[in-house]
Order: structure tokens, then sequence, then C-alpha cells
């Protein structure tokens, strides 16, 4: 079952076009990595499937059209954004920041927020901690649990080693793999294309706003060009 499907996405900033006929689809259970060098348009193409900048082309979340919806509307049909530099409200404590996670949600997400915390103890131990006293992990930790409040079918991943130690980089692409495996899809943007490609099912290649290579990520990750210019 395809999850997601892009056809001719297009961003433009003025005159400079950061995207460019961008095709993609993203199948229900998957990792799909998007990987490029910086200014490719990974990150520009992540906000406009997220319905925060304008784009065209057609966009369609588990066969509906979403192309051109405001951006709780798109998160309340399944699909959500988890921001290049995590986006945490410093001025609020943790518990707030995984409030705003769940404010397109009217029923018992407190229970869910038990399970969060069951699931990132260090958050729990942190919940009246204002967000901006956080180091650049528990802050990554914290924006990844917000996201899953709004219980997204689809999450979309943007740069989510930005900043980290190495440690901390295993672990987030451990909780990455864990949340996959327990039924979340995911469509990962990510510099570190070595780590995105471990963990990836299928892969796409970007550069100057364009698809330039597809497949299955390991085949990616063999291939000469791609390993030459992302993965030395």
């Amino acid at each position: 079952m395809t999850m997601l499907d892009v056809a001719d996405l297009h961003v433009s900033y003025g005159m400079i076009r950061a995207v460019q006929g961008v095709t993609l689809h993203v199948d229900k259970g998957e990792i799909v990595a998007l990987v490029g060098s910086n200014g490719a348009g990974k990150s520009s193409t992540l906000l406009a499937l997220a319905g925060l900048i304008k784009s065209t082309g057609s966009v369609r979340l588990k066969d509906r059209r979403i192309d051109g919806a405001s951006a709780h509307i798109i998160v309340r049909s399944g699909m959500i954004l988890v921001p290049e530099g995590r986006g945490t409200i410093g001025t609020l404590t943790v518990e707030e920041n995984l409030e705003m996670g769940a404010y397109t949600r009217s029923d018992g997400w407190r229970k869910d927020l038990d399970k969060i915390y069951q699931r990132f103890a260090v958050l729990e131990s942190r919940r009246t901690q204002m967000a901006q006293t956080l180091s650049g992990g528990e802050q990554q930790m914290l924006a990844l649990a917000r996201a899953l409040l709004a219980r997204p079918s689809l999450m979309l991943l943007d740069e989510p080693s930005m900043g980290l130690a190495p440690l901390i980089v295993r672990q987030v692409f451990e909780i990455i793999e864990e949340l996959n495996r327990e039924g979340t899809t995911i469509l990962l943007v990510e510099q570190n294309a070595s780590a995105a490609l471990r963990v990836a099912h299928r892969a796409y290649v970007m550069e100057s706003g364009r698809i330039v290579a597809s497949g299955n990520a390991d085949e990616v990750a063999r291939d000469e060009q791609t390993s030459k210019a992302y993965l030395s």
C-alpha cells in the first residue's frame, strides 16, 4: 500500500527553483531516505509536503490529495514533520512541549503521554524543566516524542542527527528503527547518508532540486557515484 505519493513537486523562492519536479513514493511500513548535499532541496521538499511552504504538484497521503492543505489539516490526516533544528519551544517545559503535539486531538491523549514517558525516561525526569535547558540529544528526543503524540501514520524527519555527538546519533537512529518496527512509516532527510542508508529500505538521491538516483538503500549505498559524492 502506498502511504505517500508525490508527483512533479516544485518549490521556488523568488527566482530560485529549490525543488524541480520531484516525484517519489513511500509505501506503508517503509523507511525511505532522501539524501544529498546541503542545498539540494531536501528540507524544502519536506516543508512543502507538510504544508509549511507553497508548492505545486500532486501530493497524496493514503490516496487523499493533500497538496494545498493547511499544515494542521495535514497533521490531522496522519502526517507530521519533525523539523530541522528540532523546533522545540525553549520557554515551555518539556511537558508543555509534549502537550503541543496533541493539539489536533480530542481523545484521551494523556494515556499516550504516559507511554511516551515510558519510552523516553529522560523526558519524564525532566518534565517540568524548560526545553531550552535540555541537551541537543534530549531536545531531539523531545521533538520525536512530541510528534508521536499526534499519532502519525507517516513521520517526516528532517536531519535528526544534526549537531549531535556520535553516541547520541546512534541512539536516535535506534529509536527511528524501533518506531518503524512498531508501524510508523518514515521519510527521512539526512545529510549523514551512511547512517540513513543503514536504516532505510529504499532511498532517493537529490541534487540541485531534482531526484538523480533511487533504489533499494543497499544498492544506493553501493553505487560508486553516490558513494564517492556522499559516503566518503
